[in-house]
C-alpha cells in the first residue's frame, strides 16, 4: 500500500473558527508516554526542548498523523501528535513506515482516523482523506470473527492477541464505526461501499462487547474485563501484572459507549444496569491515593521522584480498583513477575508508580451520566 505524504503548501496554517478546532484529548494517552515512558525501542525519543503544535494548527497537526501512518494504515503508539518534529526525528520516522507495530493500544489509530476524518471536513486536501481511508481499512482488516480486535495487528506478539478493552481499543474503533454508519463525526464523505462494510463490523462488534459483559458464577450480570481469549471470549491475562478480572476502569468506559446509542435495545439496557449495579457494589470508601516525593529513580520503564500509598480518610470519595477478582470481588495487585500480592504496599516501587491500581474512572457516570440516562428513556432507578 502506498504512503502518501503531504504536499510542500501543507504547512501553511488553517484559519479556523474556535467551533472548528477539533478535539486532541484523545491523544495524551500516547503522549504521556512519549513524555514520561523509558521506550528505548522507539524511533525517536522526546527531546529536553520538544516544541508542540497549539490545537489550532489543525493542517501542521494533520501533517505529524500522516508521517506517524504506517503503510498498512496503522499508526504506531506513545508518540506526540502535537509534537514539532526535527527534520532528523521526521526522517527516522519515515523511516519506520514499513512496521508491522501498528496498534491500537494507548489509544492509538482510531484517534487518528478520526481527526484525520475531521480535517479532511475543513481541509478538503485529498491526502487526509486518503489516509483516514487507509485507516479505516485497517480497522476492518483487524477485527476478530468474534468482533473484537487484538491489541496490535498484523504482527501481533506475547499477550497483544488478546481481544482488548482497554486503554480504548473496543469502544474506540466501534465508535468510528458507528459514526461511518451514522454518517456523523466527520464521517459524512465515505461511499456507501464501505459504509456498509462498516455496519457489518460494528453490528458484530456490538454483539462481541455484549457478550463478553461477565456474570458470576449464580449468572448474575457484573462488568466487563480488560482483556478476553481472542477464540473463547473468556476474561483473559494480559501482562504479568494484569490479572483476568472485573475492571474498574473500563466497565464504566463500556457503559458511557452503550449510553450513547440513540435507540437502546432491552439488552443494552440490562447490560447498562447490570454494570451500574456492580459499580455501585465494588466502591470503595474510606481511603484516598496519596503521592509523596521521594528521591529521585529509574525503574524498567519510569522514572520519577515520587511514591504513592493507601492513605485512611473517611471523607474520601469513593474510589474503584482497577481490577478486582471476578470470584471474590476483591481487588487485585501484582508485580511486574506476576506475584499476586493483597495491598498497594506490598508492591514493587515500579508497580506501584507506573500502574494506576486505583482511580475515579466510574465516578462522572455513576453520579451524573448514568443518572441521566435513565431519565431519557424513562426507566427508574
Amino acid at each position: 500500500m502506498s504512503f502518501c505524504v503531504l504536499h510542500s503548501s501543507f504547512c501553511i496554517s488553517l484559519s479556523v473558527r474556535a467551533a472548528d478546532i477539533i478535539d486532541v484529548s484523545n491523544f495524551e494517552d500516547s503522549a504521556q508516554h512519549f513524555r514520561e515512558v523509558i521506550q528505548p525501542e522507539r524511533a525517536i525519543q522526546m527531546l529536553s526542548d520538544q516544541k508542540h503544535y497549539s490545537s489550532e494548527q489543525i493542517r501542521e497537526i494533520a501533517g505529524n498523523i500522516l508521517v506517524y501512518q504506517h503503510a498498512n494504515g496503522g499508526w504506531p503508539k506513545d508518540y506526540d501528535m502535537l509534537a514539532i518534529l526535527t527534520p532528523e526525528q521526521r526522517a527516522a520516522v519515515l523511516a519506520r513506515r514499513d512496521s508491522k507495530s501498528s496498534t491500537f493500544d494507548n489509544n492509538s489509530t482510531h484517534t487518528q482516523v478520526t481527526y484525520l476524518a475531521k480535517a479532511y471536513c475543513l481541509t478538503g486536501d485529498t491526502a487526509l482523506r486518503n489516509a483516514c481511508l487507509r485507516g479505516i481499512c485497517y480497522i476492518l482488516s483487524a477485527q476478530y470473527p468474534i468482533g473484537g480486535w487484538p491489541q496490535s495487528w498484523p504482527d501481533p506478539k506475547g499477550y497483544a492477541p488478546r481481544l482488548t478493552l482497554n486503554d480504548g481499543v473496543m469502544v474506540g474503533n466501534l465508535r468510528v464505526l458507528r459514526h461511518i454508519v451514522d454518517r456523523t463525526g466527520g464521517f459524512l464523505w465515505v461511499d456507501d461501499a464501505l459504509r456498509e462494510q462498516a455496519r457489518k463490523a460494528y453490528e458484530k462488534g456490538e454483539g462481541c462487547l455484549l457478550d463478553a459483559q461477565i456474570r458470576t458464577s449464580d449468572g448474575r450480570l457484573t462488568g466487563w474485563a480488560q482483556q478476553y481469549h481472542e477464540h473463547t471470549l473468556k476474561p483473559a491475562q494480559a501482562r504479568k501484572f494484569e490479572y483476568p478480572g472485573t475492571s474498574g476502569e473500563d466497565t464504566p468506559e463500556v457503559m458511557q459507549y452503550l449510553m450513547e446509542i440513540e435507540n437502546p435495545s432491552p439488552r443494552i439496557i440490562v447490560a447498562v444496569r447490570a454494570a451500574a449495579a456492580w459499580l455501585d457494589a465494588a466502591k470503595i470508601t474510606g481511603i484516598r491515593i496519596e503521592e509523596f516525593k521521594i528521591p529521585y529513580y529509574e525503574t524498567v520503564r519510569h522514572k520519577g521522584d515520587f511514591d504513592r500509598r493507601v492513605v485512611n480518610d473517611p471523607a474520601a470519595p469513593a474510589i474503584w480498583a482497577r481490577i478486582y477478582d471476578i470470584n471474590t470481588g476483591n481487588p487485585v495487585f501484582a508485580n511486574r513477575d506476576g506475584s499476586r500480592k493483597d495491598s498497594l504496599a506490598e508492591l514493587e516501587l515500579d508497580r506501584r508508580v507506573g500502574y494506576h491500581w486505583y482511580g475515579y474512572w466510574p465516578a462522572n457516570v455513576m453520579e451524573k451520566e448514568y443518572p441521566a440516562w435513565l431519565k431519557k428513556h424513562g426507566l427508574t432507578p
